[in-house]
């Protein structure tokens, strides 16, 4: 892996030397996540390169969900032929079904089979909520019923609190208007909430995170957001990404 100078900037550390390579497995039919990647590489002048692997997904079923952790070690050897300096496991939801553990246990595998860190797109939600200081949270998802409890589940089981959760009961989740997900977050926040986390790596979010910030004056986290946050942090870059949120 390539090694990079680094600067203070705003008092936070930052890569000096722009060669490095960010590697992310995408869901296959997901097309919003390489496009906010690259955007927020754009947003904080990272100058990076953005990479990306399929793996197979057809259905939000728990079977097809379940199976893709298990095709993300051989995507992950590909990215690494490309000398990626760091990897994104990006489906939040495949994450959530496992524990946190199991979890864990994935991005520590792929570290180990390929010299490469990585995070996953549900470790750096829980990560970034955490660095917020929020445990009261207000759930908005593309999600059936059935798949928002289950990440309810798993955010309990670190410690979360889920005061209100919503989802459109629908896979087509890149199609969703952003005037539709602002009445979605509008539908679950409540006066205790702490933080509202927008689920899925497929859901088109990235320009509306600063206004709901302003009009709730609380933190936002997207899938997309978190992942880009959580690579920095792996490559020991705090820079900030305008219009990501208060995360960075």
């Amino acid at each position: 892996m390539l090694s990079f100078a680094h600067r203070v900037t705003q008092g936070k550390i930052v890569i000096d030397t722009w060669q490095q390579k960010i590697g992310i497995i995408v869901p296959s039919w997901n097309t919003v996540m390489e496009y906010e990647t690259q955007r927020l590489c754009s947003l904080g002048n990272t100058g990076a390169s953005v990479h990306a692997m399929r793996i197979r997904h057809t259905a939000d079923t728990e079977e097809k969900l379940m199976g893709m952790s298990t095709q993300a070690p051989a995507a992950a050897q590909l990215l690494a032929h490309a000398k990626v300096n760091v990897i994104g496991y990006g489906c939040t939801a495949s994450g959530f079904l496992h524990t946190p553990a199991e979890d864990r246990a994935l991005a520590e595998r792929i570290k180990a089979e390929t010299g490469i860190p990585c995070a996953t797109s549900s470790r750096a939600i829980v990560d970034g909520l955490r660095a917020l200081g929020a445990k009261k949270l207000s759930l908005a998802s593309p999600y059936a019923p059935w798949l928002n409890e289950r990440l309810k589940q798993y955010l309990t089981a670190d410690g979360f609190g889920v005061l209100a959760m919503q989802g459109l009961a629908t896979e087509a989740h890149s199609t969703i208007t952003r005037e539709r997900i602002l009445a979605l977050v509008d539908e679950v926040v409540r006066p205790e909430t702490q933080a509202i986390f927008i689920s899925c790596s497929n859901f088109r979010t990235l320009d509306i995170i600063d206004g709901i910030e302003q009009k709730y004056n609380l933190p936002v986290v997207t899938s997309n957001a978190a992942m880009m946050w959580a690579m920095l942090r792996l490559m020991n870059d705090q820079r900030d990404v305008p219009g990501a949120g208060r995360l960075f």
